[in-house]
């Protein structure tokens, strides 16, 4: 496995060095960007799948001269997952690149663009490889500094700029929470190696340990987009280039659900009080609901995806609040199926998150806009796209055969084993989360309803629409390879689950690989296994089937039915685009039912003819949805932050005498302190 690791790193690093050494030539740089990076990735998925069969985890360190900083990595199984997850997602996007950086031409530096590309993919991998404190931090920060830079590729823009800056603060903000986690272990076995956060010199008092929860919860579920620290999620993603969002949505923020069960359940041991698995559990469900309520707001394409990933964030997260719960109450079995149905969605989630966001790059290089209202019947002239689009549609709102059925099934299960808990306020709260989880699914279908009907079909709503054209071949790849990815997922449950359950068993004690599988495979089936069970082949041989069927049923009589083609009825007016379904339109029932949550601001503006005022000349509609957290919440924090700003501008006085004194009073201070 090492000298897979040694490709990985140098397959990274030629795609960092190379496009930056070459003369310009924009198509030399795109190779020597992405083919290194294709290399680097295969590498890391055989890297990946032989790290999760492996005995007994491998570890490599170097020292450096830096104190209490060793450059340690180790590949354990749960590391391994998530490098697969990680290399799988970008070796898709890598490949997709080859026909995608074309789009920026003249429009940004692509040698930078490549040399960054390959540097994100490293500082992610290098994240969960990480063995050390010190080090995780930093490349955690490399990490996030690196995504900053790549979204603000499109820099004059002004609204680019600040959604580059507001990611930069929410994610240092996050790291300082991280920082003092790490503190807290590191206090305990004086040392930042993971081994020694794991068996402490002197182990945690419990409300250190508390402390530590909440510390890491803040710090790492700001990266994640979990509610209320989701608020530049819509911002950053949506003006990051494509492959870069499906990256950043897809597996960045994954680093966090990843960095969340190392500290948790490695860390602090797997023991917990039933409110910390709570806590993550009402965490879960309220931002599932409210990630895809504000997704159907949205007519951004890019935007609804990033709303969508606090959505399955969520999803994730009431896996592991129902695993954390049933820990705290021993029943490990239980504990288990919570933990391998979250990490299930994991690599779900990464494989049709990023398969939407290459579609959406695919219709913005085609068409030049993320306004959904400026599509429609782009399914003609991009087959190819539509069909990878909507594969993954099917994927995230959980429909079979696809991946995204069988891990939001195996969630559900998780919850509705809550009669075991012996606490009856647990027994009524998972059931809810369950009922949530389910609204949240229908409120998922109403949007990707929206998203492939009003991009897709009907007529085209704009002139770019018209002049549509397919897709490169190597976008079509990157997506055709993810889509293939959902279906294998969704129909493999018997190949996925061993290798899950060999990530989860060393955190919970228990294996539960021949208690979730049934039917020599293929059926899944939860722990308690009279409760219910699934056979995702089955259903699919069955869909597929019935679909024959019809299709067998219309060939047989089709021959006895004369047709007739008529243009469609429209009271004697000929149908133009103008007078489609919209998206605002599609969306109006929900707004209303939701209108305390939404509180939408909209205006009606209607000019009447001089002649009457009964028949209108114009009319002009707005209608805009603020999020309720940014103007309750962060508007203010920085409304006060500014004001404070101003108040204290009057120490700086401009001289270099006066802050030498502020350096010399605070030296003082801190002396005093510190005797």
């Amino acid at each position: 496995m090492l000298n897979l690791l040694w490709i990985l790193l140098g397959g990274y690093v030629a795609g960092i060095l190379l496009p930056l050494c070459l003369p310009r030539q924009p198509n030399a740089h795109i190779i020597t960007a992405t083919v290194p990076a294709i290399a680097a990735t295969s590498a890391g998925v055989v890297l990946g799948l032989l790290g999760l069969t492996s005995s007994e985890p491998v570890t490599g360190s170097l020292a450096s001269t830096i104190p209490l900083l060793t450059f340690a990595i180790r590949i354990d199984p749960l590391a391994a997952f998530f490098v697969l997850t990680i290399s799988v997602a970008g070796l898709a996007a890598s490949i997709y690149a080859i026909g995608y950086l074309q789009h920026f031409d003249g429009r940004a530096s692509i040698p930078m663009l490549g040399s960054l590309f390959n540097g994100f993919l490293l500082s992610m991998t290098l994240v969960v490889l990480a063995d050390n404190g010190f080090f995780f931090l930093m490349v955690w920060e490399l990490m996030s500094l690196l995504s900053y830079f790549l979204v603000v590729s499109e820099h004059e823009k002004a609204a680019v700029r600040y959604a580059g800056l507001f990611y930069l603060i929410m994610t240092h903000v996050g790291t300082v929470f991280i920082i003092l986690t790490f503190l807290i272990f590191f206090q305990a076995g004086g040392s930042f190696a993971f081994d020694t956060f794991r068996h402490p010199e002197q182990p945690l008092p419990e409300s250190m340990k508390t402390i530590a929860f909440l510390m890491a919860l803040v710090g790492f579920g700001t990266k994640a987009g979990i509610v209320p620290l989701h608020v530049w999620l819509p911002y950053a993603h949506p003006a990051a280039p494509s492959h870069i969002s499906a990256l950043m949505s897809g597996v960045m923020i994954k680093t966090a659900i990843y960095a969340l069960i190392r500290v948790y359940f490695d860390f602090l041991g797997g023991q917990f009080p039933w409110w910390w698995g709570f806590v993550i559990l009402v965490i879960g469900a309220v931002s599932a609901l409210l990630g895809v309520m504000y997704a159907l707001m949205e007519h951004d394409l890019k935007s609804l995806l990033a709303y969508h990933s606090v959505e399955n964030i969520g999803i994730i997260l009431l896996g592991i609040g129902a695993g954390m719960i049933f820990q705290t109450y021993g029943l490990k079995e239980f504990a288990a199926l919570g933990l391998l149905a979250a990490l299930y969605h994991t690599i779900n989630h990464a494989a049709f998150k990023a398969l939407l966001f290459l579609g959406a790059g695919s219709l913005l290089y085609a068409t030049h806009t993320r306004n959904m209202e400026e599509y429609g019947g782009l399914l003609r002239r991009m087959p190819w796209t539509g069909a990878c689009f909507l594969i993954g549609s099917v994927s995230i709102v959980a429909l079979p055969p696809t991946n995204g059925f069988v891990s939001e099934w195996l969630v559900f299960q998780s919850l509705f084993l809550s009669f075991h808990i012996p606490d009856t306020f647990l027994k009524l709260m998972l059931p809810l989360a369950a009922a949530i989880l389910a609204l949240t699914g229908a409120l998922a279908l109403a949007c990707f309803a929206k998203a492939f009907g009003i991009s897709f079909l009907a007529l085209p709503r704009s002139t770019h629409a018209r002049h549509a054209r397919e897709a490169p071949i190597p976008m079509r790849i990157g997506m055709a390879l993810l889509a293939t990815v959902c279906v294998a997922l969704g129909l493999g449950p018997m190949v996925v689950v061993p290798l899950l359950d060999r990530v989860v068993a060393p955190f919970t004690g228990v294996s539960i690989e021949n208690q979730v599988l049934a039917l020599d495979g293929w059926a899944l089936a939860t722990v308690d296994v009279e409760f219910s069970s699934l056979s995702p082949p089955v259903l699919a041989l069955l869909l597929g089937g019935l679909a024959v069927l019809g299709l067998g049923i219309v060939a047989a009589f089709g021959g006895f039915v004369k047709r007739r083609y008529y243009k469609t009825w429209g009271c004697g007016i000929n149908l133009t685009p103008r007078m489609e379904y919209t998206a605002t339109g599609f969306v109006q029932p929900i707004k209303r039912v939701f209108s305390s949550i939404y509180q939408p601001t909209v205006k009606l503006e209607t000019e009447f003819l001089q002649e009457s005022q009964y028949f209108a000349k114009r009319r002009r509609f707005e209608f805009h949805v603020e999020p309720v957290f940014q103007k309750y919440l962060y508007d203010p924090v920085l409304a006060f932050v500014a004001a404070l700003a101003g108040r204290l501008r009057v120490i700086q006085a401009g001289s270099l005498h006066l802050y030498l004194t502020y350096i010399f009073v605070t030296l003082i201070v801190l002396l005093l302190f510190a005797v």
